[in-house]
């Protein structure tokens, strides 16, 4: 999306997707106002301020990427019309089968993918670990490139993601499932509804219980139950979904 939308958008242009939010939500609902367009958000940014403005611009469809996050929109803005598609992970490139990189780590290895700052809380991953840990990421260990991260995942014997509520997903999570990984992520609904019968939550602020938690799943033997969970978010199925979306209010 760009911020001089009304000079790089196609005039003939018939359903508008956003997904940046903020300054760009406002000039979407603008420019399709202007030109008859059909306006879709695609809620990314998270329960929080820059979705509750990119409900409060009425667009024609709000997507939610969760059951708690649609049901969290339409406590919002009860007059937008809310769908769910989730986010989706390409289940060829992330697979258990990929030959696992080099990451010079005694194992096992517990994994954890994103920026590093304060909203990720990788600080409360490092503090009840008493296993390796490799960030990847910005600010992490190690920068990679995204053709590079099948190998990382299969390298690693567990993810753990200590996110904040708020964040809308974590497509990290969905690539480490498909390689194999089993997750401990934050207990909470919508990584709850990610995650399923594929890891176990926490509170990742409780260190002890944190701690705990990963070595109990260190010790799991997972099966193939993060594979077939990350199975259910194929952005082959997301995709169609989208397309029968705009394909209805063209």
């Amino acid at each position: 999306m760009y911020k001089n939308i009304f000079d790089n958008v196609d005039p003939n242009t018939q359903i508008l997707i956003n997904t940046n939010g903020r300054l760009d939500a406002i000039l979407s609902r603008l420019w399709c106002w202007v030109h008859k367009a059909c306006l879709i958000i695609s809620g990314q940014s998270g329960i929080g301020w820059d979705d509750k403005l990119n409900l409060w611009v009425f667009p024609d469809i709000f997507v939610g990427l969760t059951d708690y996050q649609c049901r969290w929109a339409r406590s919002i803005n009860p007059f937008v019309r809310i769908e769910k598609i989730p986010n989706g992970v390409d289940l060829e490139k992330f697979n258990p089968n990929v030959k696992p990189a080099k990451i010079n780590k005694k194992p096992p290895v517990i994994l954890d993918v994103g920026v590093v700052d304060d909203f990720k809380r990788q600080y409360l991953l490092k503090r009840a670990s008493r296993y390796s840990i490799l960030l990847v990421g910005k600010g992490g260990d190690m920068e990679c490139r995204h053709e590079d991260m099948p190998g990382i995942y299969t390298a690693c014997d567990l993810f753990s993601y200590p996110t904040s509520e708020r964040e809308s997903f974590g497509i990290a999570v969905l690539e480490a499932m498909a390689s194999g990984l089993a997750v401990v992520a934050t207990d909470d609904p919508i990584r709850r509804e990610i995650v399923g019968d594929a890891g176990l939550f926490v509170d990742p602020q409780n260190t002890k219980k944190y701690s705990e938690k990963l070595a109990q799943a260190i010790k799991t033997d997972w099966g193939d139950r993060p594979r077939k969970q990350a199975e259910k978010y194929s952005w082959i199925g997301i995709a169609k979904k989208y397309d029968s979306l705009c394909r209805h209010n063209r």
